[in-house]
């Protein structure tokens, strides 16, 4: 026969879960837990000197930028249509996101690929070089692109940075032979 305790009672359970809840909240406060995850710095000018040597390209790096741009990616791989793509990404110090692009022979497929299939807005000159403008409203992407003829490299520049950002960006822009 059992006891009418081994069935227990509706306040010994609301005790038993007040107990374990009590525990599972210390132990929830005594967990430290991370912020932010920050990623080891990214050594551009390594990869740069790999990428240059491999392609014979005159690759851009920026150089010299302000003080709170953080280097995030670095990268010589095939993107659209099969062409290699040099990739260089960097966040503002408003936190947006900017990358440079970079291959020899762009198509359209690629400049379209790069830039979000954005429609062009316009153009801009900036260090004496004029920019194609690509806005694409629903992604927050800006792009400028410098395209160039058969056997060059074209560069976009893209991210989710304002045009003030890319402008930036795209002054300290550097062939990597000269920023040794």
């Amino acid at each position: 026969m059992s006891s009418r305790y081994s069935m227990g009672s509706v306040p010994n359970m609301v005790r038993s879960l007040l107990v374990v809840a009590a525990l599972v909240v210390a132990i929830l406060l005594m967990v430290p837990r991370v912020n932010s995850i920050s990623q080891p710095p990214v050594d551009v000018a390594s990869s740069a000197r790999s990428v240059a040597a491999e392609t014979h390209w005159p690759i851009l790096i920026p150089t010299g930028l302000p003080d709170g741009w953080k280097a995030t990616s670095v990268r010589y791989v095939r993107s659209t249509g099969g062409l290699m793509t040099w990739h260089v990404g960097y966040v503002s110090p408003a936190g947006d996101y900017v990358a440079a692009e970079q291959t020899e022979n762009a198509t359209w497929e690629w400049v379209h690929a790069q830039t979000n299939r954005a429609p062009m807005t316009g153009t801009v000159t900036i260090a004496g070089t004029t920019w194609t403008e690509y806005i694409r409203d629903q992604k927050v992407q800006n792009s400028l692109v410098d395209k160039r003829g058969a056997g060059e490299l074209t560069t976009v520049v893209t991210g989710t940075g304002t045009f003030d950002e890319l402008r930036v960006f795209v002054e300290h822009l550097t062939p990597y032979v000269e920023a040794r």
